[in-house]
């Protein structure tokens, strides 16, 4: 997450597309034949409310003729994470596979050791004092509270027969016009909702066709 420098990975990949996303369809890809014999069978993609920060910029995923900045290439392996559920999930539901998305929270972990302080300060998770904020309410969570919603598309009931949707906080989470975009970094711990271009089929499609051409 937000690595301050453009680092690519040995096949020479942005390493957040790299890591983020394509390792997780190369690793389900090699899983299908046991998902579908599963019977029924969820797969769950870790994405973020960071996914607002980018759309999957196709013609140039590893930053090869724009400039880098380090919530961009998060942004877009996150909004990556959110197409793979969509179009894993058109293309498996026939054999029993579905899949989900979601947006855990804002949990202070090693995943944001590139930050400084002032950052985590600018973002809301951290008091003036230096102490971490926990407040559900505004997506501040402990690990085990940002896991819940892992384990509910994972496991509930109530999304039985459903599949290709970006949750949060235990539900579903509502559709956000890609316009409403005027917004800074600590409204991650106020504001909710998926942008519609993360969800968009033909989007989906085309990262799918991308990810299958990367990976060959």
């Amino acid at each position: 997450m937000a690595l301050p420098e453009l680092t690519l990975d040995d096949r020479g990949y942005e390493v957040h597309f790299a890591t983020n996303h394509l390792g997780h369809f190369q690793l389900t890809q090699r899983l299908l034949p046991a998902l579908r014999a599963a019977g029924q069978a969820r797969v769950v993609s870790v994405a973020s409310w960071g996914h607002r920060y980018s759309d999957v910029v196709f013609d140039d995923v590893n930053f090869a003729r724009r400039a880098y900045q380090p919530m961009l290439g998060y942004g877009q392996s996150k909004t990556a994470n959110v197409l793979f559920a969509v179009g894993l999930d058109a293309r498996e539901k026939a054999n029993g596979v579905r899949a989900f998305s979601l947006h855990p929270g804002s949990i202070q972990t090693e995943l944001g050791r590139h930050f400084t302080f002032e950052q985590r300060q600018a973002f809301g998770v951290f008091d003036q004092s230096g102490k971490r904020i926990l407040d559900p309410s505004r997506q501040l969570k402990t690990v085990e509270q940002g896991a819940a919603t892992q384990v509910w598309c994972a496991t509930s009931p109530s999304l039985a027969d459903l599949g290709g949707l970006y949750c949060e906080n235990v539900e579903v989470a509502a559709l956000v016009s890609n316009t409403q975009s005027d917004w800074a970094p600590d409204d991650s711990t106020r504001l909710v909702g998926v942008m519609a271009y993360a969800v968009d089929p033909g989007a989906a499609d085309r990262l799918w066709d991308l990810s299958e051409a990367m990976i060959a």
